[in-house]
């Protein structure tokens, strides 16, 4: 059994199971988060049965007294009410994470408890099995190393049971209860980060930066929500968007620059993964994934995406969108040095910051526009970035002045930027799942993996704007979206001005709901918004809704699929139909 393990079964804490106090969730934050720069632990409680003021009072009250019982006397205890409950976060040092998550759900207990008027265990009891946890967990060595990483200015990876000091080529990892002393620290180094954050465009934006890394002569590599991949090699597939895929990376010998794109679960659910980044990027936020981990609303979930800046080395980056209202109002009082883009040269952030000889980027005249704070560069026009479509996906304009910004805070030169701009296509090839354009039977056929309202509206909006003689969509959604988000995802692709609508089953994702809900949802939105009941076809599959719309179309149509299943089984399709 690893340490981890043991510390993992350390102590059972009967906590109450009553609907009315439940502690949503207890998680040990590795890296950076919402709470701030260090690390520690964190507790989610909702309160559907007692005043959340009065329960997060008396959980506050609980874990003072624990954390005195303990010689915790000089820890702070910040609270953050939600909607419905509230969060309460301690710092710890990194070999006191898994004691601190107990101290938090301990405390819960004892609120708990107290507020139902039930019989408790005796608080000296609770005490003394905290300090025996404590003592378990405690390694002076793993804390020691860990700050003098710091001040040698190399970045740290800390999972359960190992340490990874340094990225890439300039990296080593040990198990935590076998570290070296003194670390080699002519050998460890870090290498030139990015992170890519907010709720759409994150994808588009890392595989840009690694291609842009990968131009300039660099083994250049990424996690993302589809695969990490080094050089030309993938690594793995699947959702690395959180610090396993940050950690895979990272630890890989060959890799000399790195991008990361980062989720909001990641964020909230163990902090960032790293310290050291020299670039962090928020492409934009909006609703989504809303009630997670006491997230209830889209300010809130603005400030999640905006703690990517406590993962910036000094003198890093923070890269902002200044079109994105939420991303805005979740700057004012940062202190970070911000480099804002913009699709428009007035803007007021863009207007500041070339005037304070700040960073930034934005769209003049038809072209991608650079200041350094010196002087301006006219990079590229936008009709020659073929992810923009003729510079009709603005999102994808917004996404390249991200990428840009970030490109130049790693050192890397306008040409091979530029390179990269001009020949990096939505296709399965560069940014598979992303407007991936197919020409089929004279019509032009797209693929994206949109699943937001706000993706899903940016997506269609643009291929509007493509002339077709008939339009074609379709639609398919998880069944653990609400009656309303598939109202708004079905709005959103309305946009697109549909002849046809195909609504799809997912039956790998009903979560609940009977089968054929979500089509009749889909088919009743299309009707409401002006669609004859002929124009809206159900099939069984996403699979079979696409047959039905290749099967149908003609030169001069333009379709656009919307997938989450059966990938590759379309894309065998498409394929097979394809000019």
């Amino acid at each position: 059994m690893t340490s981890s393990q043991k510390l993992q079964e350390a102590l059972v804490i009967p906590v109450p199971e009553d609907g009315r106090l439940v502690l949503d969730s207890c998680r040990r934050l590795l890296g950076p988060n919402l709470f701030g720069v260090e690390t520690g632990a964190v507790g989610d409680g909702l309160s559907p049965g007692f005043d959340p003021v009065r329960m997060l009072a008396r959980w506050q009250a609980h874990l003072r007294a624990l954390l005195d019982g303990v010689g915790w006397t000089n820890t702070a205890i910040t609270l953050r009410p939600f909607t419905g409950g509230g969060s309460i976060f301690i710092p710890a040092s990194v070999d006191q994470l898994f004691t601190a998550a107990y101290l938090i759900e301990a405390a819960w207990y004892f609120a708990a408890t107290d507020l139902m008027a039930m019989p408790q265990m005796p608080r000296d009891q609770m005490i003394r099995d905290l300090k025996a946890v404590a003592q378990l967990e405690a390694n002076p060595a793993l804390r020691q190393i860990v700050a003098d990483a710091a001040s040698h200015g190399v970045d740290r990876l800390l999972d359960d049971d190992q340490l990874t000091l340094g990225h890439g080529s300039g990296a080593v990892t040990w198990a935590t209860d076998n570290l070296p002393a003194p670390a080699p620290w002519d050998r460890l180094h870090d290498v030139p980060l990015a992170l890519v954050t907010g709720t759409n465009g994150k994808t588009t934006t890392t595989r840009l930066i690694a291609a842009m890394g990968g131009a300039a002569g660099k083994v250049s590599g990424l996690s993302s929500t589809e695969f990490v991949k080094v050089g030309d090699e993938i690594l793995d597939k699947g959702d690395y968007s959180g610090p396993a895929g940050a950690r895979l990376l990272l630890r890989d010998p060959r890799l000399e620059l790195a991008v990361l794109e980062v989720a909001r679960g990641g964020i909230l659910r163990r902090g960032l993964p790293v310290t050291r980044a020299r670039a962090a990027i928020v492409t934009n936020v909006a609703a989504d994934h809303l009630g997670q981990y006491g997230i209830m609303t889209v300010p809130e979930l603005a400030q999640v995406k905006l703690a990517v800046r406590r993962a910036l080395a000094p003198g890093g980056l923070l890269i902002l969108n200044a079109d994105d209202a939420q991303v805005v109002a979740a700057a004012e009082g940062v202190t970070e040095r911000i480099g804002w883009f913009s699709l428009s040269p007035d803007t007021p952030q863009i207007v500041s910051a070339r005037a304070a000889g700040h960073p930034c980027g934005w769209l003049e005249e038809g072209g991608l526009v650079l200041s350094d704070g010196r002087e301006n560069l006219a990079l590229i026009t936008a009709t020659d970035v073929p992810l923009t479509l003729g510079g009709a996906a603005r999102y994808n304009i917004e996404n390249a002045l991200g990428a840009v910004l970030a490109a130049r805070a790693l050192d890397l030169p306008d040409e091979a930027i530029r390179r990269v701009l001009g020949s990096f296509r939505s296709d399965a090839k560069d940014n598979p799942g992303r407007a991936n354009e197919f020409s089929i039977k004279g019509a032009r056929l797209f693929v994206d993996f949109a699943h937001n309202p706000h993706s899903i509206a940016a997506v269609t909006s643009a291929l509007a704007a493509l002339p077709a003689k008939r339009r074609f969509v379709l639609l398919g959604h998880a069944g653990d979206r609400s009656d309303d988000d598939i109202r708004a995802l079905t709005t959103g692709a309305f946009a697109l001005r549909p002849d046809v609508v195909v609504a799809a089953e997912n039956p790998k994702y009903l979560r609940g709901r009977p089968a054929g809900q979500i089509p009749d949802l889909i088919r009743q939105t299309s009707i409401q918004l002006g669609l004859a009941p002929d124009q809206v076809l159900m099939a069984d599959s996403p699979s079979a809704g696409a047959a039905a719309i290749i099967d149908q179309l003609r030169p001069g149509d333009l379709a656009l699929l919307l997938i989450h299943d059966e990938r590759q089984k379309i894309f065998d399709l498409i394929a097979a139909a394809t000019d």
